[in-house]
């Protein structure tokens, strides 16, 4: 029983990370039907962004936190506007490539100013490092931290998309963008607020990433990228509860699975895992299958 509450506590961790940046693909699919492949590296450039803060500008962890959103939200309106909008009456398969050189504009971008080699982050402080112990399950300040400001972000999130008018316009976008616009809905604004929303939960996701594994480098946004597209895709693309179900199924499995001893497959499985469900629900765990009329 310990070990399993061990785990579960293990897992939560992960999966928080992994439904922070899932929230990101799924929001912006949900709009304008778009599979974001740069959106790893806008997590990577968080992670960068809360290094220098904290490493060179010596500011605290929540500071340095903040400005990584901050600055996470500028680069994805940036990109929005300069890459995704010129495209935006092109074929899916035009914008899908340019993601994917925005991707590789921001990897070796950033491995041109700062290098290949990867960094760690500063000593955390003193409470951020506590372990508790209840029986033999052990649980740190640090990952009851990033579980918090997990939940909070998502949350908050959630508050933004069902209580704001801003949010409201999101959803009657995702709906029907030609309905929104006759409603005096700014559908432009409004795929940019998406993508400003979708990068600041990947820039904090970024930074609790650094402190959890210490290490921050120019490709740390591909395979969790990858990942958290999974779990996106896993729970429902285009549906936020989706993304949160699949951003902790993805993080249970990978702590089950290293947890028995098979750690070098645990990528493999969280793949294999991808197939079976769209095998078996194409439209994901929570998604529901659409009749197109003809």
């Amino acid at each position: 029983m310990d070990q399993i509450l061990q785990q579960l506590i293990n897992a939560l961790s992960l999966g928080s990370i992994y439904a922070l940046i899932a929230l990101g693909y799924t929001m912006v699919y949900g709009i304008i039907q778009l599979i974001n492949f740069a959106h790893g590296d806008v997590y990577m450039v968080g992670a960068y962004v809360g290094y220098a803060c904290m490493a060179h500008l010596n500011l605290d962890f929540f500071v340095s936190l903040l400005i990584a959103m901050a600055a996470c939200t500028v680069l994805g309106v940036v990109i929005e506007r300069l890459a995704y909008k010129p495209l935006r009456n092109s074929t899916r398969i035009a914008v899908l490539i340019t993601a994917i050189g925005v991707s590789l504009l921001l990897e070796y971008t950033m491995m041109y100013f700062v290098g290949a080699q990867s960094r760690a982050y500063p000593p955390l402080p003193e409470f951020m490092s506590r372990t508790f112990r209840l029986g033999e399950v052990s649980i740190t300040s640090l990952q009851i931290l990033i579980i918090a400001i997990s939940v909070l972000l998502m949350v908050g999130l959630q508050f933004i998309v069902q209580r704001t008018r801003l949010g409201k316009a999101m959803r009657a976008v995702s709906q029907d963008r030609d309905a929104a616009q006759l409603m005096g809905i700014s559908v432009d604004n409004t795929i940019s607020f998406t993508f400003a929303l979708g990068s600041a939960l990947a820039g904090a996701a970024g930074v609790l990433v650094g402190i959890y594994y210490n290490s921050v480098n120019p490709l740390m946004g591909i395979l969790p990228g990858l990942k958290a597209f999974v779990a996106a895709v896993l729970g429902g693309i285009g549906l936020i509860p989706g993304a949160l179900l699949g951003g902790y199924v993805i993080g249970a499995t990978e702590t089950l699975v290293a947890s028995v001893g098979f750690s070098m497959l645990r990528d493999a499985v969280v793949f294999a895992l991808l197939i079976l469900v769209l095998i078996v629900k194409p439209s994901g765990l929570l998604g529901k299958n659409a009749r197109e009329k003809v």
